[in-house]
């Protein structure tokens, strides 16, 4: 997954300016972001608060880590599975 170059303070303070009433495009043009990259920030977003922000993105980044391991595992298990078969 590529990462942002933008922080999570400054996609909250991005989303809490267009709650303000600022124009939504002088803020994509401010930030040098797409109209779709702002409106997926709402919908992903739209209510979180930058450290509420902060703490779900290391959530997401934990809970890849744990599914990569659980794949690897998965793997693992699956091959000592086969190995045991072909020996008896």
């Amino acid at each position: 997954m590529r990462k942002s170059k933008f922080t999570a303070e400054q996609m909250a303070y991005c989303l809490s300016q267009a709650q303000a009433g600022v124009p939504i495009e002088e803020l994509c043009r401010k930030y040098g972001i797409s109209l779709q990259t702002f409106y997926r920030w709402r919908a992903k977003y739209g209510s979180l608060t930058a450290s509420e922000l902060q703490r779900m993105k290391q959530m997401e980044e934990e809970l890849r880590r744990l599914k990569q391991i659980v794949a690897d595992l998965s793997l693992d298990k699956q091959i000592l599975q086969e190995a045991l078969r072909k020996k008896v």
